[in-house]
């Protein structure tokens, strides 16, 4: 089985996309669920909610001790969690009934990807959902990094 999601890909899937819960969301500025955050409030359309039992807010929003606590309907579930803890969170994402499951830079696991998949979900492992939105939407520049499209018009945000 192939776990490698493509450009044309990831890009459907966060054009399709309504709503960004981050587990795992930080409120130290230092930690990339922080930057990730920020970024997707200030340069996305996305409803971006915040899971973590340890906080009760961040940025000015409410942040929820579950994924089960989330109002509305949960989509794409961006996860900043260690390797250990991701067949547990994949389980309440299945149970949120979310669409994807987005487990960030450095975060790869097979057996969660398939139990995701088996449950009809979209998986992508090992990308940074802010990383992948700049770059569909033409904004890498903004964050030092080369977007590899030379183009003087500003491309539509996924």
């Amino acid at each position: 089985m192939s776990y490698d999601v493509g450009a044309v890909e990831r890009r459907r899937l966060l054009s399709r996309t309504k709503s960004v819960t981050i587990v795992g969301a930080s409120n130290n500025p230092a930690r990339p669920s922080y930057f990730v955050a920020t970024y997707l409030l200030s340069s996305s359309e996305y409803q971006v909610n915040f899971v973590n039992p340890r906080l009760d807010e961040l940025l000015g929003r409410p942040v929820y001790p579950s994924l089960a606590d989330v109002p509305g309907e949960v989509d794409l579930v961006s996860v900043f969690r260690k390797h250990d803890d991701l067949p547990g969170v994949a389980e309440e994402v299945v149970r949120a009934g979310a669409r994807t499951l987005w487990l960030q830079l450095g975060l790869w696991h097979e057996p969660v990807a398939d139990q995701a998949k088996e449950a009809g979900l979209d998986v992508v492992m090992n990308r940074c959902v802010k990383i992948e939105h700049a770059r569909f939407a033409g904004g890498l520049h903004l964050a030092g990094f080369n977007t590899g499209v030379i183009s003087s018009r500003r491309q539509s945000a996924p």
